[in-house]
């Protein structure tokens, strides 16, 4: 079995009379708020120019689509190519269109992790502090300080059913069948 090796400025590797399990808890959390962090901030910009690639060919195709619409109209020609490509046209836009309501879904995604960064981040504070971590005025405020940032609906609902004590699995899976729903009427909630 191989010995597992930390840094050597580790508090766990050198354990002093300072050591402590809250401690440790908190740089956990910090080092799991700094990882997801990390990769929002990774992925942001490929999107960003995927989501403007989309919006811009979204466009150009639209613009292609009318092109050729006048030039049917100005040389009068009538032919059942001119149905195909004014067919293929819409079939295309459509499609950006799918993928336009795709990356919105992400900037959920982006936005429900932000939120994940700030709460880990609060948590560990009010963990870290001795004259906090046993206040239940304290856990409260944190609580409602949290629920306060929600801005999208079924992240309320998420906090409002974990709190209450309700089971994750059956919050997850309510909460996945309406986020289908809405995929399905292609309901985008503004943000």
């Amino acid at each position: 079995m191989s010995e597992r090796i930390l840094p050597s400025k580790s508090t766990t590797a050198h354990p002093d009379l300072d050591w402590s399990q809250v401690k440790e808890t908190v740089l956990m959390l910090n080092l799991a708020a700094a990882q997801v962090e990390f990769s929002l901030r990774d992925g942001h910009s490929s999107v960003d120019v995927l989501a403007d690639s989309f919006t811009s060919m979204a466009g150009g195709i639209s613009d292609i689509e009318k092109s050729f619409k006048e030039l049917i109209n100005t040389y009068d020609i009538k032919d059942d190519l001119n149905d195909s490509v004014i067919d293929l046209c819409e079939t295309v836009a459509d499609k950006m269109q799918h993928a336009i309501i795709a990356f919105q879904f992400y900037d959920k995604l982006v936005q429900r992790l932000d939120h994940v960064v700030a709460s880990l981040s609060q948590l560990g504070e009010l963990v870290g502090d001795s004259s906090s971590i046993y206040s239940p005025k304290a856990w409260m405020a944190l609580q409602d300080k949290i629920r306060s940032k929600y801005s999208m609906q079924q992240e309320r609902e998420l906090f409002d059913a974990l709190m209450e004590g309700e089971d994750v699995e059956s919050v997850l899976k309510r909460l996945h069948k309406l986020t289908e729903q809405s995929r399905e009427d292609d309901d985008i909630e503004l943000f």
